[in-house]
């Protein structure tokens, strides 16, 4: 049974299939529900300004969940004969679920397709389109641009009430690893100058920082932002202190930590498989909120069950790895600027 999701208002919890919600709720306060003894969180001062959502790692065309390569080891899960395409499945629920938060925003941080193919693309556009038109923000991801493609690749600066995001190509074409270019890092700095508006900056990879590898080392093979890349984007955080910290996906976890100046840099985690999940932004006047989701449509459900023990034949404890902690998906972005 999982705590998946606190809020101010909101307490859910996941017994396999089972969904059990706790609405209208008393913000920081402990409720005792099932059993459990849950604080909701504190709700920052003022009114609400907007709501947007993010979603990432949503991987149309793929057909086989938990492969690594061509190794035969797994579970390696596949949609069941008659199902709808599990990407289909659970990117419609999770349209669904956002759309009923009439967001002010969606933004999408990459990995839309699984190799980047026109058909991929086209089923991407074709399930979040309609719903969002011009208020969906999409960027690219590896799997984007692993043939050279240029599609989604510019950085955005998507103004909302209360805050700025900026969403920002980390891909680099045909390569798995991330990088920010000085450039964008200068246009970065100089958007963050033009506003006193709290700013987020998202991309698809997540950033390294010194804590990144035990021994300190600086691998340019990093699976995220390259090392040089992410302590220029910590050194523009730093700077200016309206920027409230960086979020990613490409990890398929939920996780936080901390860049070198203080500042949080998080993981959300993928809406393919386990366990199924959007993010969900409260921005108030006095501060901004972080509510991830689990997807909770039952076939939704199902497919991501399936998927709680992937890559268990390799040693790896997916359901650990990819839930995260409830602090690593729900919290109150701490104010620098104060």
């Amino acid at each position: 049974m999982d705590i998946t999701t606190v809020a101010d208002d909101l307490i859910v919890i996941h017994d396999g299939t089972t969904v059990h919600r706790f609405d209208d709720l008393r913000p920081d306060t402990e409720h005792h529900v099932l059993g459990r003894t849950v604080r909701t969180l504190g709700r920052p001062n003022g009114e609400l300004l907007c709501r947007f959502a993010t979603v990432n790692d949503v991987h149309f065309g793929e057909e086989e969940c938990g492969r690594i390569d061509d190794d035969p080891k797994g579970p390696i899960q596949r949609s069941r004969p008659g199902e709808p395409a599990y990407p289909e499945t659970m990117n419609r629920a999770a349209v669904r679920e956002i759309a009923a938060i009439a967001p002010d925003a969606v933004i999408v941080k990459g990995d839309l397709t699984c190799t980047g193919t026109d058909p991929e693309f086209a089923a991407f556009e074709a399930c979040y389109r309609p719903a969002f038109g011009e208020r969906l923000h999409v960027v690219r991801g590896n799997h984007d641009s692993y043939l050279g493609q240029h599609l989604y690749d510019n950085d955005l600066w998507i103004e909302l009430p209360g805050i700025r995001v900026a969403l920002m190509d980390t891909a680099i074409p045909t390569e798995t690893t991330g990088d920010i270019g000085e450039f964008q890092l200068r246009w970065l700095s100089e958007m963050a100058a033009s506003t006193t508006d709290p700013v987020l900056v998202m991309g698809h990879h997540q950033q390294w920082t010194p804590g990144a590898h035990t021994d300190g080392h600086r691998s340019e093979g990093y699976f995220g932002i390259n090392p040089d890349a992410s302590d220029g984007l910590n050194d523009v955080v730093a700077r200016h202190r309206n920027i409230l910290g960086y979020t990613a996906g490409h990890t398929h976890r939920h996780r936080v930590r901390s860049m070198a100046c203080g500042a949080p840099t998080v993981e959300i985690g993928c809406v393919k498989d386990f366990p199924g999940t959007w993010a969900e932004y409260r921005v108030y006047e006095g501060g901004v909120m972080q509510v991830v989701h689990r997807i909770s449509d039952p076939g939704a459900l199902d497919w991501s069950e399936r998927c709680r023990h992937l890559y268990a034949d390799f040693g790896i404890d997916y359901e650990t790895y990819a839930l995260g902690t409830l602090d690593d998906r729900c919290f109150v972005w701490p104010n620098r600027a104060a």
